[in-house]
C-alpha cells in the first residue's frame, strides 16, 4: 500500500492505471482477442443460464473495459451499448466490434456515474455489469440509483462480481487479513496486472472500496429493484491466490475448506 492520493484524484489515478493496462490486456492470452474474433465465447456458463435469452433485447454493459463480454452478448442477438471511463479501452472495443461485424454495437467513453446523462436517459431491457467493477466505486448507493435508472420497467439488472469475502484474504488464501466492513478507500501500489502478472507497468497505484453483499443488495432494493436471486460460487477467473488450482476456473484444492470467490444476482424493475 502507499499513501492515499488526494480525495479529488482517485478517478484520475484509477484511469491512469487502466489506460496503461489496456494494450497489455489486448495482447494477452487471458483475453485472447484473436480467439474471440475467430468465434470463441467470452461469457461464463452461469451467466448464460442466469441472464437467459437476449435475442432482440437491448443491453447496456457498465464498466465494460475492452468490450469482449459486451460483444459476446451482441453475438447472441442483443443490441448492445458498452460504457467505460478508459478511452483506450473503448477504442479497443470499437476495433473488435468492427472486426467481428457487430455493426449495431455502440461504445461510449464516460464515468459510470454519468451514464444516465451520457446515454440521454435511455433505458434498457438488461443492465449488465460486474467482474471487478464495483471495487472502483466509492458510492455504491449512487451506483445502484444510476443502474436502476437505466433499466426499462419489466427489465432487470444482472451483476456477476468477485465476492467481497475474497477481498479479506491474505496472499495465502487462508488468512483473513483485511476488514470486510471497512468503509474508506484502500490504496494499493502493485505492478503488473491479473492478465499478465509480470508485465512492466508504471501507473501502479489504485484506489479501491469494499462493498459487502448486504450493502450492494440494500442499495439495489432502495433504488426500486426487486431481488430475484443471489448465487455464490467457489471458484474465480484467475489465479488470485497461489493455492488455487485450475479446474474449470480457479478453485481451492480438493479437501480444503472453500469460501465464496464470486457471486451473481439479478434484480428486476417492476412494470
Amino acid at each position: 500500500m502507499t499513501k492515499t492520493p488526494a480525495p479529488t484524484d482517485w478517478r484520475a489515478t484509477n484511469r491512469a492505471n487502466w489506460d496503461e493496462r489496456v494494450p497489455i490486456h489486448a495482447a494477452s492470452e487471458f483475453y485472447d482477442i484473436p480467439g474471440f474474433v475467430a468465434g470463441k465465447g467470452g461469457l461464463r456458463d452461469f451467466e448464460l443460464d442466469e441472464v437467459g435469452d437476449v435475442d432482440g433485447k437491448t443491453l447496456v454493459h457498465l464498466q465494460c473495459h475492452i468490450g469482449l463480454d459486451t460483444l459476446a452478448w451482441a453475438r447472441r442477438g442483443a443490441t448492445v451499448t458498452g460504457l467505460d471511463f478508459s478511452e483506450p479501452a473503448v477504442a479497443v472495443a470499437r476495433d473488435v466490434a468492427n472486426r467481428i461485424g457487430a455493426a449495431t454495437a455502440r461504445f461510449v467513453t464516460a464515468d459510470v456515474y454519468d451514464a444516465v446523462d451520457v446515454l440521454d436517459a435511455q433505458t434498457f431491457d438488461i443492465v449488465y455489469t460486474g467482474l471487478g467493477a464495483l471495487c472502483w466505486l466509492p458510492d455504491i448507493e449512487r451506483w445502484a440509483r444510476t443502474a436502476a435508472s437505466l433499466v426499462t420497467p419489466g427489465g432487470f439488472l444482472y451483476l456477476a462480481e468477485f465476492h467481497p469475502f475474497g477481498d479479506t484474504l491474505a496472499e495465502d488464501g487462508r488468512t483473513v487479513e483485511l476488514d470486510y466492513f471497512h468503509d474508506g478507500p484502500t490504496v494499493w501500489d502493485e505492478p503488473g496486472t491479473y492478465a499478465e502478472q509480470n508485465a512492466a507497468t508504471t501507473a501502479n497505484v489504485t484506489v479501491e472500496w469494499q462493498h459487502g453483499l448486504g450493502k450492494v443488495i440494500s442499495a439495489l432494493t432502495a433504488a426500486g429493484l426487486r431481488l430475484e436471486f443471489l448465487h455464490e460460487y467457489d471458484y474465480t477467473l484467475f489465479a488470485r491466490f497461489p493455492v488455487l488450482e485450475q479446474n474449470a476456473g480457479y478453485r481451492f484444492p480438493e479437501g480444503r475448506p472453500r469460501v465464496p470467490l464470486m457471486y451473481s444476482l439479478r434484480a428486476t424493475k417492476p412494470e
